[in-house]
C-alpha cells in the first residue's frame, strides 16, 4: 500500500485529499506548515510526496529540497492557479509533476499513479516466468542469476509490471518513457527496446511469453506466477 506526504495548510483542502487518497487505497501522512513536514520526514517512510508550494513558514521548495537529500521519492507540487513562475522552479529543481488548484479528483490519482509507476514504487516483487523484479531494490533476476537493464529498459519492464492483465498501447509506452535516462525514444526506436528487453528476459524472445504483442494494439504483461 503507497504511502503519501501531504504537506497542504489548507485544512479543508488537506481533509479533501486525504478522504480522497485514503478512498484510493494510500496511507496518507499530513503535514500543515514547512516546519512540521521536516519532522515528519525524521522517521516515517512514504513512496511519493504531495506538497502545496505556499506554505505558512516558507514554502514547498525548502520541503522538496530536505526530501531530496535523504532519499528518492516522486514529488508532485500543488499550486495556485496561473503561477506559472513557481511551476517552472519547481519543475527546473527536478519535481515530477505538479497539478493547479482547483484540480479534478481522478486527474491528480492519475497524476499520482503515473509518478509511482515511473519510480517503480507500486509494489515490492513480482514474479513471472522465472523472472523476478524487486522494485524495492531495483534488482531484476532471471531463475535467480541478475539480468542487467539500462534505465530505459527497467522503466519499459516497469510500465507492464504495474499494469498486470491491461493492454498497453504505444502511444502511452512512448508517454511512460519520455525522456528516459536522457534518451530519445520515437516509434520506431521503441520497437528496438521491446525487441531488446525481450532478448534479456525471456526464455526464446522470439516466441515471448512476459511480453505479448496484441496486434494492432499495442502489448501486454503475460500470466504472473505471483504478485507481491
Amino acid at each position: 500500500m503507497p504511502q503519501i506526504l501531504l504537506v497542504e495548510d489548507d485544512q479543508a483542502i488537506a481533509r479533501n485529499l486525504m478522504l480522497l487518497l485514503r478512498s484510493e487505497g494510500f496511507t496518507v501522512t499530513h503535514a500543515a506548515t514547512r516546519s512540521e513536514a521536516v519532522a515528519v520526514l525524521g522517521g516515517n517512510p512514504f513512496d511519493l510526496a504531495l506538497i502545496d508550494i505556499a506554505l505558512p513558514d516558507g514554502n514547498g521548495f525548502t520541503v522538496y529540497t530536505e526530501i531530496k537529500a535523504t532519499r528518492e521519492v516522486p514529488v508532485i507540487f500543488l499550486t495556485a492557479s496561473g503561477d506559472e513562475a513557481s511551476v517552472v522552479t519547481g519543475l527546473n529543481m527536478g519535481a515530477d509533476d505538479y497539478i493547479t488548484k482547483p484540480f479534478r479528483p481522478r486527474e491528480l490519482i492519475a497524476r499520482i499513479g503515473t509518478a509511482l509507476r515511473k519510480s517503480g514504487r507500486t509494489g515490492s516483487a513480482f514474479d513471472i516466468g522465472g523472472l523476478h523484479v524487486d522494485t524495492a531494490s531495483g534488482v531484476v533476476t532471471r531463475h535467480g542469476k541478475e539480468v542487467y537493464l539500462s534505465a530505459l529498459e527497467y522503466r519499459l519492464l516497469l510500465v507492464f509490471v504495474n499494469n498486470p492483465g491491461n493492454i498497453i498501447t504505444r502511444s502511452r509506452l512512448l508517454d511512460e518513457l519520455w525522456d528516459a535516462a536522457g534518451e530519445f525514444v520515437n516509434d520506431n526506436t521503441l520497437t528496438v527496446y521491446i525487441k531488446r528487453l525481450r532478448e534479456k528476459i525471456e526464455r526464446d524472445p522470439a516466441s515471448p511469453q512476459i511480453i505479448l504483442t496484441v496486434r494492432g494494439t499495442g502489448y501486454r504483461l503475460g500470466c504472473s506466477d505471483a504478485a507481491e
